[in-house]
């Protein structure tokens, strides 16, 4: 199990030097308790304090890197069970499978896929990670060729699945200096997979049914000098997948068992319907997942459910706050306010572009809260709506002084135009209703002037 910050606390110099970066020694515990320090910083611990913090302190499962520059994908060093404990860190990499016999036409296609297309979801850009090339022809030149084919359309994460030996050191001719994944090590194989994977400084999956051979398998790998591994558990069924994958994780953050601390693979093509091991590996522990080049639907739903996983619970996408440009608003266009909750800016945003009139949004910060719990917890009030437009010069955006507020935060209008001095209208609840509003509300109260 992992020390608490006192336990760490009792083993430390206490000498309060400073040495590490930290103030004190209890500082440094704490951070090293919660996984954001790193014990070697303490020049005073002997040989045996230091490996005993290091072990107890480090993160229970590797981080393990996929790949070299920009795109490059890090997988692991997770330290819960349940996103909601503290959160998770590093979304699985999803990686469309090629197999070397597809026409070299078609393997490009995929591969400029992967490269360029996004998804963008509440202001974030959301992609496939890379791509898996499968030796399907059991031709080390064609394996090779196709891996080739990969590298000349972009730099992109590979993973290399083949047991051929031979197919292997012929692809990384190709791709040897930028870190794919080799898949896999297995007990007949491993020393000689593992001479490769330490050749060329590549990480390495070993496959094995059943925890104790993976944790057998992987301690073997470890003892022949390969440090960055993946774990597949090989479920015959998506029913293994789950307790499989739950178990590794247990065992790993629980230091139960040390040599399942590493990120999980999952082959979801090996499974019906596929859709549904994607879901259960992005849900359930998966750190790199390989499917079939999925449609564009399947793709976003794909993505969209990593994004909502490994979003921190307790920590709110936010937006910057300021004023947002809708168009290209002139000195009589409405000012919409709102909170910096990105989901509530990007609803409204939205809406707002679709009424296809130009406008403003005043964000304020409500440290990331929704409208309605922000009113509620006080952080939404009027001297902070009045601090925002001093802060944020709206004044010299608008010729008026009318300020939009959202329907939920209509208890404040009063002591709003109390606070600022304008007009303040109460928008609708819902942002589906903003364009209503602009046409029955918005141009009434313009033309009947100031």
């Amino acid at each position: 199990m992992a020390l608490k910050a006192l336990d760490i606390y009792k083993i430390l110099p206490k000498k309060n030097c400073k040495e590490c970066g930290d103030p004190t020694c209890l500082t440094f515990a704490m951070k090293l308790a919660a996984g954001k320090g790193d014990i070697t910083l303490c020049p005073h611990l002997d040989e045996q304090a230091r490996n005993l913090l290091g072990a107890s302190t480090r993160p229970p499962i590797r981080l393990v890197r996929i790949g070299v520059g920009e795109r490059a994908l890090a997988v692991g060093e997770e330290t819960v069970l349940y996103r909601h404990d503290k959160t998770f860190y590093h979304p699985p990499g999803i990686l469309f499978r090629i197999e070397d016999t597809l026409p070299e036409a078609e393997i490009a296609a995929i591969v400029r896929r992967v490269r360029t297309d996004r998804v963008t979801r509440v202001g974030m850009d959301l992609a496939v990670n890379g791509i898996a090339v499968v030796n399907r022809s059991g031709q080390p030149e064609q394996f090779a060729r196709a891996v080739g084919i990969v590298e000349e359309n972009a730099d992109l994460p590979l993973v290399l699945m083949t047991a051929d030996q031979k197919a292997l050191s012929a692809a990384l001719v190709h791709c040897g200096t930028y870190r794919p994944l080799i898949h896999a090590a297995t007990k007949d194989n491993f020393r000689e997979m593992c001479a490769i994977a330490k050749q060329h400084g590549c990480p390495l999956a070993v496959v094995a049914r059943g925890t104790d051979d993976l944790a057998a398998l992987a301690a073997s790998c470890a003892k022949e000098g390969v440090a960055d591994l993946v774990l597949d558990p090989s479920p015959q069924t998506l029913g293994e997948y789950v307790p499989a994958a739950t178990a590794i994780r247990q065992l790993a953050i629980t230091r139960t068992a040390p040599d399942l601390g590493y990120p999980v693979f999952l082959d979801a093509t090996a499974f019906s319907p596929e859709d549904a091991a994607i879901v259960l590996g992005i849900v359930k522990y998966a750190s790199v997942i390989v499917t079939s080049p999925l449609s564009p639907a399947s793709t976003t739903a794909a993505l969209t459910l990593r994004q909502n996983i490994y979003t921190d619970p307790q920590k709110p996408i936010q937006m910057n706050p300021g004023i947002y440009r809708i168009g290209n608003p002139g000195k009589d266009a409405p000012v919409f306010m709102t909170v910096n909750f990105s989901l509530t800016y990007f609803t409204l945003e939205g809406y707002l572009e679709a009424s296809r009139t130009p406008c403003f949004m005043l964000l304020v910060d409500t440290e990331g809260l929704s409208v309605l719990t922000a009113v509620a917890s006080g952080k939404l009030n009027e001297t902070l709506v009045r601090d925002s437009i001093k802060k944020f010069n709206l004044e010299s955006e608008v010729s008026h002084r009318k300020l939009i507020i959202p329907g939920y935060a209509s208890p404040l209008s009063g002591r709003i135009e109390e606070v600022t001095g304008w007009k303040v209208l109460v928008g609708p609840r819902d942002a589906a209703e903003v364009g209503e509003f602009i046409e029955q509300v918005w141009k009434k109260e313009q033309a009947a002037g100031p």
